[in-house]
């Protein structure tokens, strides 16, 4: 059974947004819709740096929206590999609406506006899966 990714708040949504508002993020998420992959070989296939896919995948992860593995390799080598967390985001008016009144102050974590728990909340989830 797999986990779906759910935004709940309008913090999450901004960093699920925020977080593929990057062209090299979005080629990441691209190239892992088909299959799995370790970081030599992604960077290898998307033409950039170990350093800066390292950078990419850590921001992805943390959104939820890629997920990790480490394998030992037949020669024993320790190997990380990446693959898409499944997600689903449907933006409507009124799923932003919804997100907007959950909204804490700085975007970041401490909400100021409804609780999770409420209608509002619910019915966004409902929207964003």
């Amino acid at each position: 059974m797999t986990c779906m990714l759910t935004v709940v708040t309008g913090d999450e949504l901004l960093k699920v947004l925020a977080t593929l508002a990057n062209p090299h993020r979005l080629r990441v998420v691209a190239e892992l819709s088909d299959e799995r992959n370790y970081v030599s070989a992604l960077a290898r296939d998307l033409g950039i740096s170990r350093a800066l896919l390292q950078v990419h995948l850590r921001k992805l992860e943390s959104a939820g929206l890629v997920r990790s593995s480490v394998e030992v390799s037949d020669d024993g080598k320790a190997m990380k590999f990446y693959e898409v967390a499944p997600f689903a985001l449907t933006l409507t008016p009124e799923v932003i609406a919804a997100a907007a009144r959950t909204l804490s102050l700085d975007g970041g974590g401490t909400e100021t506006g409804t609780a999770r728990g409420d209608s509002a909340g619910q019915d966004m989830e409902a929207e964003l899966r």
